[in-house]
């Protein structure tokens, strides 16, 4: 008996042995190998096409030139153009401000240059010496200039944390001057070995870093002063809270921080309890949703930034297609940190009307010798039923409810975008939307719709025109906003509001007898107006970029111009074959064939849900299509239904069998 364990020992150790050699001497090949068959099958015929992951896609935007994988391994999507141009705007912007308190000038491409005075020095012979010197003094007391492409020594240093293909990083090294550095940082090895492919292809390579690193690690390496960027960037995919911790830490004493929010179905209310995890506040449902979103974000900033004695100031604060982009510069001082809690503020909505009412959390107060004290606020400012329509209240935020623009710096921007056009392919966007925010009202925060107001009390809907001059005419301002394409920003009370819309109804009557006496509208119209509302149209309620015609609010850019899927490797291979999936399912019941038999046959191209979950009980009757998965996706598997298939490489002795099994 030992002698068989013996000879059974020693025949799999030589098998083991045999097995190692052979893989050693497949390593030990030449990529070139020379075994035909092997030849015959790497070979790709004319008319096939080069798998996905060897095939690149080029991208032009503004100055930069990007070349990435068709396999979708880092994240693109053109929509944002609009966000990287004017990023590329406000950045610039900045710089001239910071640098030009240095004494250093920016030039930018396309900018008409300061007019020069040409001295002729040869009238006369004798004073050309003198002239000559003061010449000699006029250019050495000639500001310094930064031009785009030159690395400034005084200039910015520039993180992009999230990076992906490097483009926005790459369009800063390109149109930007007055920048020292740029850190394209990514946590993806491929997306960094991507980076360093555009950087050499777009020659920046003296202004670009490539770095690979988690972005909160890498902000918090650079919390000391000497080490902080005057310029953040901050643009992942879905929610920035994981790094705002460390951005408010590694940005410079007043410098810039830029953070987009694509997380939208959690910001606009749809997820009150995940709105508080990540940002610290209670998103509602709400018609302004979107410019709560924009105040959520700046208290979660402004919160954060709180902590380490910091407090942030907002420059400009967008909402846009499918995010929302805040712009703030974060400051050091610890008595103004404490004023940051009268900055905040409770949301008591009406779930029947809409009604909003803001509640401060704190309170600060004028005292002798030209201090503020600073105190507990009281509250709350209403009743727990609604006064006009005795509904109750929905409680949301803390929400930033100071100016969430600043208006000289907005005006900047927009001059010199207004002046220098073809800098940006989106600049007739950027005009119109910063136009808008030029003309909000910077004290007022939210807003009321138009829908809103007359969907409440089921009546018809006055033009934009009519229900801002009727606001004027009763002596409140009124404003459009960029979040919103029919939205009323108004000083106006609630009551006020709602009396203009009790004298609109009087002249488009509404059926009481249709209503609930215990509905909002029943209720709101059962009252008389104290105010009687003059809806003659005023000239000044047309707001200048209405009148204008400029393009305020983005219509559809493209098709399936959504954000897009997260980036991974290998999807954008699929991508073709998803859209032709998605083309094939939008809309098959709605656009169905006039003809039963047409009808009939397009419904059947459609698989039947239920009869994959073993379900459906109609047999040849079903509309949907019963056919068996195709050969290409059953390869993978193996039907339960068949013999098993033969193991090539049958279990040795020592490989233990479990019951049931042969």
């Amino acid at each position: 008996m030992s002698h068989v364990r013996v000879v059974w020992w020693l025949s799999l150790t030589l098998r083991s042995v045999r097995g190692l050699c052979r893989v050693r001497s497949m390593e030990g090949q030449p990529q070139g190998s020379a075994n035909p068959t092997a030849m015959v099958n790497s070979t790709v015929s004319c008319g096939e096409k080069l798998p996905p992951e060897t095939q690149e896609t080029t991208v032009s935007e503004g100055a930069a030139k990007i070349a990435f994988p068709s396999a979708n391994e880092v994240f693109y999507n053109p929509v944002q153009e609009f966000n990287r141009d004017l990023t590329c705007a406000v950045i610039t912007e900045f710089a001239r401000i910071q640098l030009g308190a240095k004494g250093i000038q920016i030039k930018v491409p396309g900018e008409k240059e300061v007019q020069k005075v040409v001295v002729d020095l040869s009238e006369q012979e004798e004073d050309k010496t003198e002239l000559k010197e003061c010449a000699d003094l006029a250019l050495e007391n000639q500001p310094r200039t930064a031009t785009v492409g030159e690395i400034c020594e005084e200039g910015l240093r520039v993180l992009e944390g999230l990076a992906a293909s490097g483009l926005r990083s790459i369009r800063f090294a390109r149109e930007v001057p007055g920048l020292r550095l740029v850190v394209a940082n990514d946590a993806s090895a491929r997306a960094v070995d991507l980076i360093r492919h555009n950087v050499q292809l777009n020659e920046v390579a003296h202004l670009v870093q490539p770095s690979q690193a988690d972005a909160r690690m890498l902000m918090y390496q650079h919390q000391r002063v000497s080490d902080r960027f005057e310029v953040i960037d901050l643009d992942p995919y879905g929610s920035p809270a994981p790094f705002l911790d460390a951005a408010v830490q590694a940005v410079s004493e007043g410098g810039l921080l830029c953070v987009t929010c694509t997380d939208m179905a959690v910001l606009a209310g749809n997820s009150g309890e995940t709105c508080y995890s990540k940002y610290g506040a209670m998103a509602l449902k709400s018609r302004a949703c979107h410019e709560m979103a924009l105040r959520i974000v700046l208290h979660s900033l402004d919160l954060r930034a709180n902590c380490y004695q910091r407090f942030v100031v907002p420059l400009l604060s967008i909402s846009a297609d499918f995010y929302v982009r805040v712009f703030v510069r974060v400051f050091t001082g610890q008595a103004k940190v404490k004023a940051s809690a009268s900055k905040q503020a409770l949301v008591f909505q009406c779930v029947g009307c809409g009604t909003f009412h803001l509640q401060r959390l704190g309170k600060a107060s004028g005292v002798s010798g030209g201090r503020v004290k600073f105190s507990a606020a009281c509250g709350p400012p209403i009743a727990p039923e609604c006064e006009h329509c005795g509904q109750r209240h929905q409680l949301g935020g803390p929400l930033w409810v100071e100016p969430i623009h600043d208006l000289d710096f907005v005006s900047r921007v927009l001059g010199a975008v207004s002046t220098n056009p073809s800098r940006f392919h989106t600049s007739e966007r950027i005009r119109g939307v910063l136009s808008v925010i030029t003309e909000e009202l910077p004290d007022v925060p939210l807003y009321y719709t138009l829908d809103q107001l007359s969907s409440t009390i089921h009546c018809n809907t006055p033009s934009l025109l009519q229900l801002r001059s009727a606001l004027l005419h009763a002596g409140f301002r009124v404003s459009l906003s960029h979040a919103c394409k029919n939205a009323i920003k108004t000083d106006a009370p609630a009551s006020a509001l709602w009396d203009i819309m009790r004298c609109w109804e009087k002249e488009c009557p509404v059926k009481r007898e249709r209503l609930s006496e215990t509905s909002p509208a029943f209720r709101i119209l059962s009252v008389e107006p104290r105010l009687k509302a003059n809806f003659t149209i005023r000239d000044d309620a047309n707001p200048s970029s209405r009148q204008r015609g400029l393009k305020r609010f983005q219509a559809n850019p493209e098709a399936n111009w959504g954000p897009r899927p997260r980036a991974r490797p290998g999807s954008k291979a699929e991508g073709k074959t998803m859209e032709d999936r998605r083309r094939l399912l939008q809309n098959k019941r709605k656009e169905l064939a006039e003809d039963p038999a047409q009808r009939a046959a397009q419904l059947k191209t459609f698989p039947c849900k239920r009869f994959k979950e073993g379900t459906c009980q109609r047999g040849d009757q079903c509309c949907y299509s019963h056919r068996l998965p195709t050969s290409e996706a059953t390869a993978e598997a193996v039907p339960t239904d068949c013999p098993q298939a033969p193991n090539p490489n049958p279990p040795g002795p020592e490989v233990t069998t479990g019951p049931g099994v042969d």
